[in-house]
């Protein structure tokens, strides 16, 4: 999900993983070129890890990579909605515990935004996706009813958006007639949603 350098060519990984969950594991001379880490530890990848538990933290062993997202990789846009994803799922997921849902949603959305074809914006409706399951999954799934997130009055066309994503319905979503109005509207929602319901019942 993210990288933070640590002294001269250290990094210290904040990753996702199948079987553990959010972990914070680091990479010794991973920065050097000749590390045998560094193909595996990129951002954006998927890879296969080993590592070790020490007295103040995990130590990466090995990495494998398993999957590029290439394409994901090359485009600006979709670079963008990726670190994106990964900054808010990096700020809600608070415990390193194995959740296979979430690391299903997780892998979805970076497929999805590697192979589909979009205009530039309407790239942002996977984001959003990814916003509103992964809250649903945390614990603290909208309650919706009428044109009102709980109890709030939002915008009747932000509200079958917002029901269309939590059905996951990809065969809709895509399709979607997005004016950039509702794109605002849509930050708008997830912004309040993330700072009055989430952030303040943790």
């Amino acid at each position: 999900m993210k990288k933070a350098d640590r002294g001269e060519a250290d990094q210290l990984l904040t990753i996702f993983t199948r079987d553990f969950g959010k972990l914070e594991i680091l990479a010794r001379a991973v920065r050097k070129i000749s590390s045998k880490l560094r193909a595996g530890t990129e951002l954006f990848y998927l890879s296969e890890i080993e590592f070790v538990q020490g007295k103040t933290h995990k130590t990466l062993t090995d990495a494998i990579l398993i999957g590029k997202f290439k394409n994901l990789r090359s485009d600006l846009t979709k670079l963008k909605i990726a670190h994106k994803i990964a900054e808010s799922a990096d700020d809600l997921i608070k415990a390193p515990e194995q959740d296979p849902k979430i690391w299903q949603l997780i892998n979805e959305v970076l497929d999805k935004l590697n192979s589909y074809t979009l205009h530039a914006a309407r790239y942002t409706i996977i984001y959003h996706y990814f916003f509103w399951n992964l809250v649903s999954l945390l614990g603290y799934q909208p309650k919706i009813q009428d044109c009102r997130v709980q109890g709030k009055e939002i915008d009747c066309d932000i509200v079958k958006i917002i029901k269309l994503i939590l059905k996951k319905d990809w065969k809709v979503l895509p399709r979607l007639k997005l004016e950039p109005s509702h794109l605002k509207l849509l930050k708008e929602a997830a912004l309040w949603y993330r700072v009055k319901i989430v952030a303040e019942s943790t």
